[in-house]
């Protein structure tokens, strides 16, 4: 299966059927895969070939998702460019890309124009919405396509295709390209509908960016002739009033949208009966937020662990698995991340590869089609990573006994205060349980006598205040002296990356140099 596969697939269910809806206009699959074979035929008559790299700079938006599907039938690699990046580090991750085709949307001329110059190996831009100074108009754009053939690629992809082209971030140094194959991303797919629940043609709403989890999940939804209700912009109340609306099946948000929506005032109005399946992932979440959730939205939240060189499926946590037998919410699994996904092996290993013994803590490793291909142009990275057969998650973890596995912490985060070894998730449990606290990071601070202290930045709910002395005793009783942090910072906000990720270096940075939050 290609990425254009599941739109056809899904039109073979129904042609008619809603394939995307936004705004209150929907597109069916018919509409859709039409224009899919047009950006096709005029990414073609531009000069792409087979295994082109071509990228789509835009928010959540019908057009330029369906040039996705355009891509793939062209035989071209789809590389999704984070709108949300500074001008800089897209101009980087284009270049080491080797990107020939720019797709963008008229809101992001002003970044165009600010890297056009410096990416002479770029032969065609094209903007979707509007005319801009440079580049090829939508018309335009698909005029090049007239009497052009679109093959048929009836060929399985080969061991070196790629479906996609993937930036990691960069927070850590310089952006890697992950790159993932047809083979990938159908395991992705076949994973999410065996583990989770899907019960007549879903309705998906994509609130998260297309870019990234948001995006990968409507293979699935498609694959089943499902409705994809894309959201232009974050906008929580908005969020609830199209579940209500348009039935939604399933969704995705991270933590950090959750605890909004558990925090708008209209939750508790709204009929979210539809619902079968809420996803989150991306970063921890508090358990007594979990709780809350399963509770008032429903017992339907469903967790997912996974990065981008093995997309969201590593393990896997189905509502089912909230619950307890007698239907209880199971307080004791909600600080897992689920169960290793059916397709993946995973193993604990310590610094010397070696597998761990049970319960132990060390590296999550994966084995499984599910794992990337390597890094774009990088040998020695993807060496590093993909070593004696096992991805390297830089994450550290265990299995307990039911076998569910519990991520503590990054590698590069856990911090070591007078020889005892703290993993800033089981910190952030504690504190994130407190009644004040919206959310939360923990940072390890130099310290001459320790080593390292254990710091908190926290971002109170709005309207609540947050004493440090009282939040210290609060999380002392819960996880002891050693642990509870000797460091409370009061935030109003902490800062984030691109994804929403908190950027703990940056937290770090701002404390030991005395910067306000």
């Amino acid at each position: 299966m290609r990425l254009h596969d599941y739109l056809d697939k899904g039109a073979s269910l129904g042609a008619e059927r809603p394939c995307l809806t936004t705004d209150g206009t929907t597109r069916s699959y018919a509409e859709v895969v039409g224009l899919s074979h047009e950006v096709a035929a005029a990414l073609l008559g531009c000069g792409v070939a087979e295994g082109s790299r071509v990228a789509v700079l835009s928010a959540n938006d019908p057009v330029a998702f369906t040039c996705v599907f355009g891509i793939s039938r062209a035989g071209a690699v789809w590389c999704p460019i984070n709108p949300r990046n500074e001008a800089a580090e897209n101009r980087e991750l284009l270049e080491l890309f080797d990107t020939e085709v720019v797709l963008y949307q008229s809101g992001f001329a002003p970044l165009v124009a600010a890297i056009r110059d410096d990416l002479p190996g770029i032969h065609t831009w094209v903007c979707l919405d509007a005319a801009d100074q440079g580049s090829l108009a939508r018309q335009e754009f698909l005029d090049r396509g007239a009497g052009v053939d679109v093959p048929e690629r009836i060929a399985p992809p080969g061991p070196g295709e790629l479906a996609m082209l993937v930036g990691t971030g960069g927070t850590t140094g310089r952006p890697k390209g992950v790159m993932l194959t047809p083979t990938n991303l159908e395991t992705m797919t076949a994973l999410t509908l065996m583990g989770y629940p899907f019960d007549g043609p879903p309705v998906y709403l994509a609130l998260a960016p297309l870019t990234h989890a948001a995006g990968v999940l409507c293979f699935p939804v498609m694959s089943l002739g499902g409705e994809v209700v894309i959201m232009r912009a974050p906008d929580v109340g908005g969020f609830l009033r199209l579940v209500q609306e348009h039935g939604v099946t399933h969704t995705f948000l991270p933590p950090t949208l959750i605890y909004m929506v558990l925090g708008h005032p209209d939750l508790d109005s709204t009929d979210l009966g539809s619902l079968q399946c809420f996803w989150f992932g991306a970063a921890p979440m508090s358990a007594s937020r979990l709780e809350e959730a399963l509770t008032r939205i429903g017992p339907v939240m469903a967790q997912l662990f996974g990065q981008t060189e093995a997309p969201m499926m590593i393990s896997m946590m189905p509502p089912a698995d909230h619950l307890r037998a007698d239907g209880s919410v199971a307080t004791e699994r909600l600080t897992s991340a689920g169960r290793p996904a059916p397709l993946v092996r995973v193993a604990i290993l310590d610094e010397h590869d070696r597998p761990v013994r049970p319960g132990e803590r060390g590296e999550i490793c994966a084995r499984s089609s599910l794992v990337m291909a390597g890094y774009w142009k990088d040998p020695e990275e993807t060496a590093r990573t993909l070593r004696n057969g096992w991805l390297h998650t830089g994450d550290i973890g265990f299995v307990d006994e039911e076998g569910f596995l519990h991520i503590v912490d990054r590698a590069k985060d856990m911090i070591i205060t007078g020889g005892f070894n703290v993993y800033s998730t089981e910190v952030e449990q504690a504190v994130l349980a407190h009644e004040a606290v919206q959310d939360c990071a923990v940072v390890g601070l130099p310290d001459d006598k320790w080593g390292e202290r254990v710091a908190v930045v926290v971002q109170p709910h709005p309207g609540a205040s947050v004493d440090p002395d009282d939040l210290r005793s609060f999380v002392k009783q819960r996880i002891g002296s050693v642990k509870a942090p000797k460091d409370v910072h009061v935030w109003p906000d902490l800062p984030r990356s691109k994804v929403g990720k908190v950027l703990k270096a940056e937290i770090k940075t701002r404390i030991v140099g005395g910067a306000p939050g």
